[in-house]
């Protein structure tokens, strides 16, 4: 089975499976696929935090594709040039590009398939073309006049013929074509392990490392409103290797979750379900007016904990945070009514701190109006900023794995590759002391959150969503909804969905809005009219517009299972 939020990607993996291989194959040519088709969501120079489980390992492995900020990546450099903030587009904000290691180190450890197979889909794709989507159109649509005026590099790929491609037109990249091919070539006549080897020292070590290094030496133009040059050098590519991390994990009924560490956002979903558990959600239902203003408030609670604590730091309190003593403490700051304040907890008796630039302009913008909109904005819009896909075979081999990055409209495109870099130092904050303050060769608290669950001892579902600090409130709803209310997959996915946007935005300008709660309309007037009697101020969205979910799972009598999102017409599920 393969879902995935793109219809050719997911017919991708399941010509792998078909042709003999594995979940991880199947994994690897869905994102690269991914990359191409969904180029406003992710691509090349992004980056993909995976949950992979081998059949018949004791955990899933946490492949941490989430590349560090640069050697010379320093609060100063940021403040000598007048920013509070790292501007949301643009050079400054790049790490170093994690997908491609992510990708190539999956292959080489648990795959089975040559390089040159699973990348044969995504260069066709790039090359011949492949039908533009209506978000693609309009995203393009949105940053027209920076591409003319600013990023040439951008608009000779993403405005051909000069001109804002039209939903179901044939969009081609033959540069990034030429790019995979000078990467797999890089492979040729080798022995599988010595041609992947060979592929990765191309990316991080040979021309693209090269080609990165000098285009970001030129200024381009961010969100500040000037024209800045990059850090990221071909020595900070060269010095990076994915690692491969034990993840989080936390009991809930008959399940047992796991997650990223707490350099990203992974373990605010389990948060969310440690307090939860001191409820009676049996009594409830998906579409409950208690239903939604307990999860509410739980996300409110754990995301503070998030702002307060997490980032890539070695004494994140991850145990004391998902405890029962310390949840049941902070459960009773759950009432009857919203809650508007932001209130992190205590965790072995560890103060608390929020960022300074956000505390001291009340939880709004500080900064002016950027030149480019962010790719999400904090409200929900259907936007999104990243792909998801799910991956279960008949071994019984597990993926999640969540691409983001490298956006169309949040970086120019490196004229000689086809692809832009990521943006994802934007999540920093700049202001000395916290978890997630920038630092050199730190990495930023991601919002990408794979999950895998295991029921009893063996793997079973694996899901994911994109949508930034929303992905771990609507992958809670899905999995309280299969879990807690018995509906299948699909049904999960379906159902009316919300979420809140009263804590700090992981992307800039970093703005929140208390006590808010963006709902899906389905969810029903006497529902949204009684948590509006509650105190929450719910922002209404389009019946089928929040949340691009996708899931796989393996249950006990053997079958495989698979459902993906309706909204926005294009993820698909297949297997057989």
């Amino acid at each position: 089975m393969v879902a995935s939020t793109h219809w050719l990607a997911t017919a991708v993996g399941m010509s792998m499976l078909e042709r003999g291989g594995n979940a991880f194959d199947a994994a690897v040519a869905t994102g690269f696929v991914l990359q191409v088709v969904e180029p406003h969501l992710n691509g090349p120079g992004g980056e993909v935090p995976m949950l992979v489980h081998p059949a018949g390992a004791d955990e899933p492995i946490v492949v941490a594709g989430q590349g560090p900020a640069p050697a010379s990546a320093t609060i100063e450099h940021f403040t000598d040039l007048g920013l509070d903030l790292v501007p949301g587009t643009g050079h400054l904000a790049a790490c170093v590009p994690g997908a491609f290691d992510a990708w190539l180190t999956v292959l080489d450890r648990f795959g089975t398939l040559a390089l040159a197979d699973v990348v044969a889909p995504a260069i066709s794709y790039a090359r011949n073309g492949y039908p533009v989507l209506p978000s693609i159109a309009r995203t393009i649509g949105a940053v027209e006049q920076l591409f003319t005026d600013h990023w040439p590099t951008s608009a000779a790929v993403y405005l051909p013929d000069g001109r804002v491609p039209v939903p179901g037109a044939r969009l081609r990249n033959p540069v990034l074509a030429d790019t995979y091919e000078r990467l797999v070539a890089a492979s040729a006549g080798r022995e599988r392990p010595a041609g992947i080897a060979a592929a990765r020292d191309a990316f991080s070590r040979g021309f693209v490392a090269e080609a990165i290094d000098a285009f970001v030496r030129r200024p381009a133009m961010d969100t500040s409103g000037t024209a800045h040059a990059g850090l990221l050098t071909a020595d900070d590519l060269a010095a990076w290797r994915v690692p491969l991390e034990r993840p989080v994990t936390f009991e809930f009924g008959d399940y047992r979750l796991a997650k990223t560490g707490a350099w990203g956002q992974g373990p605010v979903l389990l948060q969310q379900l440690a307090l939860l558990a001191g409820f009676d959600l049996a009594d409830t239902g998906p579409a409950d007016p208690q239903l939604v203003h307990l999860v509410v408030e739980a996300a409110k609670l754990a995301f503070a904990d998030r702002e307060a604590h997490y980032g890539d730091v070695p004494d994140v309190p991850v145990d004391a945070l998902l405890s029962a003593p310390y949840n049941d403490e902070r459960r009773r700051l759950i009432g009857t009514e919203a809650s508007g304040e932001l209130r992190p907890g205590s965790p072995v008796d560890r103060r608390p701190r929020l960022p300074r630039a956000f505390t001291a302009r009340g939880g709004q913008p500080g900064v002016g109006e950027p030149t480019l909109e962010p790719a999400v904005d904090s409200r929900g819009a259907t936007r999104g900023d990243t792909c998801h896909l799910d991956v279960v075979d008949r071994h019984g081999n597990l993926v999640s794995a969540t691409p983001s990055g490298g956006w169309l409209q949040s970086s120019p495109v490196v004229p000689s590759l086809g692809f832009g870099l990521g943006t994802r130092a934007q999540m920093f904050w700049l202001e000395p002391g916290l978890p997630n303050s920038l630092a050199p060769g730190k990495r930023p608290r991601t919002t990408l959150s794979p999950s895998l669950a295991m029921r009893g001892e063996r793997p079973y579902l694996s899901f994911g969503t994109p949508g930034g600090d929303q992905q771990d409130q609507w992958q809670l709803q899905f999995f309280l909804f299969h879990a807690v209310f018995g509906l299948n997959l699909q049904e999960a996915i379906d159902a009316p969905t919300w979420h809140t946007t009263h804590f700090p935005s992981s992307f800039y300008p970093r703005d929140a809005h208390p006590r808010e709660v963006v709902a899906e309309q389905r969810l029903g007037h006497e529902v949204i009219g009684e948590l509006e009697r509650r105190g929450h101020l719910v922002t209404v969205a389009d019946g089928w517009s929040l949340g691009r979910l996708s899931a796989v799972s393996r249950g006990g009598d053997g079958f495989l299972r698979a459902a993906a999102n309706p909204r926005g017409a294009q993820g698909y599920a297949a297997g057989r």
